[in-house]
């Protein structure tokens, strides 16, 4: 394998599949990106088992085809170290990667491209299209939800739900829920629901940019492959039942409050500075026309702050979890804020007063 390639060129795919590659692996060649040359053409590919991401990169001056797996880390730092003018030269000699550029020359160990694993094709299901603003806006406002490493396996993840009108996102921990949707007609003859890992939410929304142009996304029995421009991206699915996520939204809440976004935010966050640092407690003191924040700690310190709300109903005291409250401010993206609230023992209802397609549920905690 012989090839010359600019830097530009090279860099920007290889560090978005070097995002892909676990740090510590079981088989030495899933910490290499596998380069196949060939038809003027270096494709990248780099794989932890669970996801797999392809890059594109052309034209390429390719004077040798060939495949071969170096570590790609290693190759990332190289090509991030070198300057922007000379273009780089990728030999392969023997079992080493010679990598030249200018006066610099790096020899880089290599391991067969036949013992990099590839994700099985399986036959699509059902295929949809939409852009890549859409979906990235939906990713954005739920993955901070997804739980991390929970025995409930089928929470470490996102739930992609679609059906002939909407496309729809859900997240949950089992103590917050994060829900965004967009209406379009998908021409999906029966519901489909499907649950993205955790890993595989967060390199398909790096992927995205916000822009009109189309993402699409290929749904099987057992993986998600979405096209992105040069790239190819493919996560396998987790098996499970996704919770009912109807039962957990709040209905009939009778309390309704309007507060500005950015100064609800900023009151929690000064709060937050002296609530319990495992438990995260603050207590919310609602009356008309305002609401009281209060925190505590064990060493007997407290804050307490109050803020203008729209509020008209009877008095209520509720325990939340600051940090849950902080990031659905951050989620959302609206000046005005609305919670909707029934009683003290019951969850939070939160949206942006102008319904742009996403709804948060927080549940309360006795403090």
């Amino acid at each position: 394998m012989k090839l010359t390639i600019s830097r530009e060129s090279l860099i920007t795919p290889l560090q978005s599949i070097a995002g892909v590659v676990e740090k510590k692996q079981t088989m030495p060649v899933l910490s290499n990106v596998l380069l196949e040359a060939d038809d003027n053409t270096l494709t990248l590919t780099g794989t932890n088992m669970e996801v797999e991401l392809v890059g594109r990169v052309t034209p390429v001056h390719v004077d040798q085809p060939g495949r071969i797996t170096v570590p790609a880390r290693k190759l990332s730092d190289i090509c991030r170290a070198l300057g922007d003018e000379a273009p780089i030269d990728l030999a392969l000699e023997g079992d080493r990667l010679h990598v030249r550029a200018g006066n610099s020359h790096f020899t880089l160990s290599t391991l067969p491209a036949e013992h990099f694993p590839n994700v099985e094709d399986e036959p699509e299901s059902f295929r949809l299209e939409l852009p890549q603003k859409e979906l990235g806006r939906m990713l954005d406002a739920t993955a901070f939800a997804m739980a991390q490493q929970d025995v409930r396996y089928y929470l470490n993840g996102l739930l992609l739900e679609v059906d002939s009108s909407h496309v729809r996102v859900v997240a949950t921990d089992g103590h917050r829920l994060a829900m965004a949707h967009c209406d379009m007609q998908t021409g999906c003859p029966e519901p489909r629901q499907v649950i993205v890992p955790r890993k595989g939410v967060l390199e398909l929304a790096r992927l995205l940019d916000d822009v009109e142009s189309p993402v699409t996304l290929v749904i099987g029995d057992n993986h998600l492959r979405a096209t992105v421009g040069a790239y190819t991206f493919t996560s396998k699915l987790i098996e499970g039942k996704f919770p009912d996520y109807n039962r957990v939204i709040p209905r009939g809440g009778d309390k309704f409050v309007l507060a500005d976004r950015a100064t609800l935010k900023n009151t929690l966050q000064r709060a937050g500075i002296l609530s319990h640092e495992n438990i995260r407690g603050v207590r919310l003191n609602l009356s008309p026309g305002q609401l009281q924040v209060f925190a505590n700690n064990p060493d007997q310190e407290q804050a307490e702050d109050t803020l203008p709300v729209d509020y008209q109903g009877e008095s209520l005291q509720i325990g939340f979890n600051v940090g849950y409250l902080i990031d659905v401010m951050n989620a959302l993206d609206d000046a005005q804020v609305k919670l909707t609230l029934s009683n003290p023992n019951s969850s939070a209802l939160i949206e942006a007063e102008n319904d742009g397609g996403c709804l948060y549920v927080v549940m309360p905690m006795r403090l």
